[in-house]
């Protein structure tokens, strides 16, 4: 039986104690640049243009006849639109869903080449724009 009271747990170091030789520090590598995902690059395209139109969340998102925080989470690449809100969505910015498909892959060519050129550059969603 063991020595300890009945509520002590008992611990076990998952580390040597005292002076035990440190490992020398690893190469610290550059994070690896992830390709932006589909909701980001059209959620991008839709605040670009909202904003280049001077429109506000609450006027788009009564015109396309979504909430305006639904229409806040899709352009801050939050939630996955079905292609009937996206629709909707450009219909109220003065698109087709065909414009607002190509504008985004248009944005993700761009993309392809900024990371060919400097595999570092991130993905903001708004640094793409021609």
């Amino acid at each position: 039986m063991s020595t300890q009271g009945q509520n002590e747990a008992r611990v076990i170091p998952l580390r040597p104690q005292g002076g035990a030789a440190k490992q020398p520090a690893a190469v610290k590598q550059p994070p690896a640049v992830k390709e932006p995902l589909w909701r980001d690059v059209v959620g991008g395209v839709l605040r670009r243009e909202r904003l280049a139109q001077q429109r506000t969340l609450k006027d788009v998102s009564e015109a396309a006849r979504i909430s305006m925080p639904y229409l806040s989470e899709l352009e801050r690449g939050r939630k996955e639109a079905s292609s009937e809100v996206l629709a909707a969505a450009a219909r109220a910015l003065g698109l087709g869903l065909g414009d607002l498909l190509s504008l985004a892959q248009d944005d993700l060519v761009r993309y392809s080449q900024i990371r060919r050129a400097a595999p570092a550059a991130p993905y903001n969603g708004l640094c793409l724009a021609a």
